[in-house]
């Protein structure tokens, strides 16, 4: 099959650092959320000047070089779903990063896990394409080797709840159809999007050091789809708060 056909070979004929260069003291710790209203409420909170720039067909990407307590940190708006993601950070993380603190949204597939909820992930189920290129064929992948217990006790400094558990990453959002659903919940997960296994297996590969939490969107563990708070304007607040939690852990770890 071609998913096992992994070429471990790091030089491809196209390589990020023949399009984009390192950049003089670029911050090492890259903090990323996905949803575009969320990433414009930070910056517009925590101010910041771009400092690089990612581009493709879609547009231009800027980075930006943000103060938290006193400390520098790059901050990115990832790209949605793997190839896409995947991508963009080869170029940003060509600038000189050296970790990545990722912020993103997911279904649940367990109704009992609240909307907003944190969810840190323990394994993702690769039922996508882009980690098959950065890491052999397998069903799942070990996520958040590294930071899970300082993120915990983050969390618990702040009083955030939250559940570990397994993410079902995938490639097609309206291909997760009733029976997939159960076959996944029966593999573990409790959760899916769209980025996790294709995010771990670059980072591994590329030797980043990679940490990725949830916050729990819409509700797939149910007779009907329930979208709750999956628009990026509903609860912008909460999710503000949120994602100045990965500044928190990028402040303790850097």
């Amino acid at each position: 099959m071609l998913l096992e056909e992994f070429d471990e070979n790091k030089i491809a004929v196209i390589n990020p650092d023949m399009i984009f260069q390192k950049i003089p003291d670029f911050p090492e710790t890259v903090v990323s959320v996905f949803s575009h209203q969320l990433f414009d409420a930070i910056v517009r909170f925590l101010g910041g000047t771009v400092i690089a720039e990612s581009h493709d067909v879609d547009g231009v990407w800027p980075v930006y070089e943000v103060n938290y307590k006193g400390k520098r940190f790059a901050f990115f708006k990832g790209r949605l779903g793997g190839p896409a993601c995947v991508g963009a950070f080869e170029d940003v993380m060509a600038f000189g990063g050296k970790r990545i603190i990722l912020l993103g949204n997911c279904g649940v597939l367990d109704k009992k896990i609240k909307d907003c909820g944190i969810i840190i992930p323990t394994k993702a189920i690769r039922d996508e394409g882009t980690s098959y290129h950065y890491a052999p064929a397998s069903d799942t992948i070990e996520v958040n080797t590294k930071y899970t217990e300082e993120f915990k006790k983050i969390l618990e400094e702040f009083g955030y709840p939250y559940v570990e558990g397994v993410t079902w990453t995938t490639d097609a959002f309206y291909r997760e159809t009733p029976q997939k659903i159960e076959n996944r919940k029966k593999m573990g997960a409790i959760c899916v999007e769209m980025e996790c296994a294709s995010m771990q297996a670059f980072c591994n590969f590329r030797g980043i050091e990679f940490f990725q939490f949830l916050y729990a969107g819409d509700n797939l563990d149910h007779s009907s789809w329930d979208p709750r708070s999956l628009s990026g304007n509903e609860r912008l607040d909460d999710k503000q708060k949120i994602a100045l939690l990965a500044f928190e852990l990028a402040y303790k770890i850097s």
